[in-house]
């Protein structure tokens, strides 16, 4: 199938092939400034009652200790807003000087008590006036724009107090709370999230308040990504206020806990960083809210460090249709190259390989056993392809292969040859084990020698992986030149760089500009072994997961990360968190806050307890109805606070229970999941 070619505007950053940063106007939070030439500022929120001043202080002063810039807390009534002057009190009494964000649900008359206690008051368009109650309507164009001018009308005395004020806003936009009226007009979309932020802007500029900060959240890493891109675009192709476009608080939310929430958040908020996008950030963890802070502050580091290095770069000059369409998810067509029982590209799912590098022919025997107990480990995840550094002049390579098989390491093998092939290869000929030869390819090598190694390698049966190995400006002629010695055989590319992201952009890009679309992308990620677990993690998760939400990639290839089990385990969550392939159990949990009607994360850990081994099952545990429902939209079953103690449950979006106690919740949930058919014992 011919890739689909985008239907508005595929440039929503200066270049994609880069990190440049999207410049913005600076909006002030009271003594913090973000945008302009600010660094990324690190945002979390309290969990505590915002009525319990005392916790609410407390939190509030470790957040800002643990190097959290700017702290939201939730104020869901009057009462609420009338609590912020003792807040503040108490905070100044302590001197602790962070800004506060408000935020605001379904409450306008609360928002504007706010206003005069804070430094930025959060909105959520989807109900600051609107309510959803997931019903259907049919406006006329007359009626939609009646609809519109009743938001701004309601609207229109916030943005006059906090312009008053000097206070600034946040339009926070939600994929799970959309109205009823957005949805049936543009549907549970990115595009939909983009015309609910804006609606709210026109309204703002129209007295010309410009303080605005904008997000675009979803549980859905995919629809984040997008959602921020489309909107970058849009606010392009407005008039641009004085001083510049708005900035962008970007995070992914309802993430959820331990690895799964970084990984997802990594993903998402990482993918966005690289583009250049993004002020602020909050990663939103079903956590204590100081455990955000150091994640966001290695996202924060590792992004600014990107900015820096490519400030100065040149341009790539390329077509940027990188992906069939950067506004949602389509994945690149390629073909399918079998082999030795396995399938990379076409409609396969995208296989996971481990990278082990060299391995001394005289110890691969104790290797192949230690690394085969560490995969048993993983025993329901497959291990779809071994890649070893091997050089058949010098290796027994079918002593290799057999010590292999003989410890239960049975995947086909991907050989990664030292260098270009200048003489026939004899080594794996009959192999029944070689997937594929990667070849090494460099700007210096000769014409003459990488067709030569292309012959060579066509000879053996197997198919041929070009690691690319050039700094970004030299990678798009060297896509030409391996193309053309390849001499229209299989082949697949990847590329040895510390920027994966970005190479896999410009392969993808400069593929499709040759009309070598066909051609399957194999995306490696190889651990900095300076770093701990979590930052491997992070890393990974950005390298592998951005490109994926792409849809460029058919392979992930990992080296550096022990033991292999672990290895096996990342790959295949980094494949669930773009949404690609569902191994396990998922769980779609919102963090914390003042609203959350009981203790999200205990009672998320004691659902997780009893439901993590249901793969492929999908279950939301919502802290209360902001976005519960929303959110939640794809999970299979929902597990949503409605009052102190009491929970109402879910299957797919219908209520089926409603205001069960807490203390018999999950046992209602489980029984749920048994009625539709769902559940498994667990082994």
């Amino acid at each position: 199938m011919a890739p689909r070619e985008p239907t508005i505007d595929a440039r929503y950053v200066d270049d994609v092939f880069t990190g440049r940063r999207r410049a913005t106007r600076e909006v002030r939070v009271g003594d913090v400034g973000i945008g302009g030439a600010n660094p990324l500022r690190i945002q979390s929120m309290t969990n505590t009652d915002t009525r319990d001043v005392r916790g609410t202080v407390d939190q509030i002063e470790q957040l800002a200790d643990a190097g959290c810039e700017i702290v939201r807390l939730t104020v869901p009534s009057i009462r609420d807003a009338e609590i912020l002057p003792e807040i503040r009190a108490e905070l100044a009494k302590r001197k602790v000087g962070v800004p506060l964000v408000a935020d605001i649900h379904f409450t306008p008359n609360a928002a504007m008590l706010a206003a005069e206690h804070v430094e930025k008051v959060r909105i959520n368009p989807g109900n600051y006036v609107d309510k959803k109650k997931f019903e259907v309507f049919e406006f006329s164009d007359a009626e939609y724009a009646e609809e519109i001018e009743r938001v701004a009308e309601r609207f229109r005395p916030l943005v006059l107090r906090c312009k008053e004020r000097g206070v600034a806003m946040r339009i926070g936009t939600n994929h799970g709370s959309l109205s009823d009226r957005i949805m049936n007009r543009f549907g549970d979309t990115p595009l939909g999230m983009v015309e609910s932020a804006l609606e709210f802007l026109d309204v703002c500029e129209a007295e010309n308040y410009y303080d605005v900060v904008f997000s675009m959240k979803a549980s859905n890493t995919q629809v984040a990504i997008q959602a921020y891109r489309l909107l970058a675009q849009r606010l392009d192709a407005r008039t641009t206020p004085p001083g510049g476009t708005y900035p962008f608080h970007v995070g992914i939310t309802e993430a959820g806990d331990a690895e799964d929430g970084r990984i997802k958040s990594a993903i998402g908020i990482g993918a966005l960083l690289e583009d250049g996008l993004g002020d602020t950030i909050r990663v939103s963890l079903t956590e204590h809210p100081v455990r955000e802070v150091p994640v966001a502050e290695a996202l924060a580091d590792r992004a600014m460090t990107c900015w820096r290095e490519d400030e100065g770069r040149g341009r790539i000059d390329l077509d940027p249709h990188f992906t069939p369409d950067p506004y949602d998810h389509v994945r690149r067509s390629t073909k399918k190259i079998e082999r030795v029982g396995l399938s990379i590209g076409g409609d396969e799912p995208v296989r996971v390989e481990l990278d082990f590098g060299r391995v001394e022919p005289s110890g691969v025997a104790a290797f192949a056993e230690d690394r085969a107990k560490e995969l048993a480990k993983s025993a329901d995840l497959a291990c779809e392809s071994l890649r070893f550094a091997l050089d058949p002049e010098r290796d027994d390579v079918a002593t290799f292969l057999s010590s292999l098989e003989a410890s239960g390491l049975m995947s086909p093998v991907a050989a990664v040859l030292p260098r270009l092939p200048s003489s026939p290869i004899e080594a794996l000929l009959a192999s029944d084990r070689l997937g594929r030869w990667v070849v090494p390819a460099h700007p210096e090598d000769a014409d003459e020698a990488l067709a030569r190694a292309g012959e060579l390698i066509a000879q053996t049966g197997a198919p041929i992986e070009w690691s690319l190995r050039a700094p970004f400006g030299e990678l798009a002629p060297l896509v030409d030149r391996v193309l053309a010695a390849s001499g229209g055989r299989d082949a697949l590319l990847s590329c040895e760089s510390d920027r994966a992201n970005h190479a896999a952009r410009i392969l993808s890009s400069r593929l499709r500009e040759k009309g070598a679309e066909h051609v399957p992308i194999v995306l490696r990620h190889t651990a900095d072994p300076s770093h701990d677990g979590d930052a491997q993690t992070l890393a990974a998760a950005i390298d592998l997961g951005a490109p994926l939400c792409d849809g460029v990639g058919d392979l992930v290839s990992l080296s550096g990360i022990a033991p292999a089990d672990r290895a096996i385990d990342l790959a295949y969550r980094v494949l669930q968190g773009a949404r690609l392939r569902t191994t396990r159990t998922e769980f779609i949990s919102c963090p914390s806050c003042g609203r959350t009607l009981f203790d999200l994360e205990e009672v998320t850990a004691r659902i997780k307890a009893r439901t993590d081994h249901l793969k492929g099952v999908k279950i939301a545990i919502m802290g209360c109805i902001v976005n519960g429902p929303g959110e939640m939209a794809d999970a299979d079953f929902g597990y949503v606070g409605s009052g102190p103690g009491k929970i109402t449950l879910y299957v797919g979006k219908e209520v089926v229970v409603r205001s069960v106690d807490e203390a018999q919740a999950t046992d209602r949930l489980i029984e749920l999941i048994r009625d539709a058919g769902r559940w498994v014992d667990p082994a």
